[in-house]
């Protein structure tokens, strides 16, 4: 009998996807960094993520082009109407950007990894 005919013992080891997270800690940290920098951070774990190869950079660059956009939108709107939507804007992307990056290393989402 030969010892070597198990399939699972000459099997290659596929790699695992890379973690955006080492420890709850970090986690914790990354999730709080839109909220503290009050969103002008808010796609600096995507980006992050990005380089690290968690994510694809298509969505990243989603990320980047939507701050920029609320950023830049709330600022134009903010002097002309003192009833205008710009605190729920950025109070909106400060949520979902904080969401988000806790979710980065979810198994059961699959977009844009």
């Amino acid at each position: 009998m030969a010892y070597n005919q198990n399939p699972y013992i000459n099997a290659p080891i596929t790699p695992t996807r890379p973690r955006m997270f080492g420890s709850t800690v970090a986690r914790v940290i990354w999730t709080i960094v839109p909220v503290v920098s009050m969103t002008l951070l808010a796609a600096l774990p995507f980006v992050v993520a990005a380089v690290k190869g968690v994510i694809k950079p298509w969505l990243a660059a989603v990320y980047v082009i939507a701050e920029v956009a609320v950023l830049v939108f709330s600022t134009a709107v903010s002097g002309n109407d003192p009833q205008n939507w710009t605190g729920l804007l950025l109070i909106l992307l400060m949520v979902v950007s904080a969401t988000h990056t806790a979710l980065l290393d979810s198994e059961k989402i699959r977009i844009g990894k």
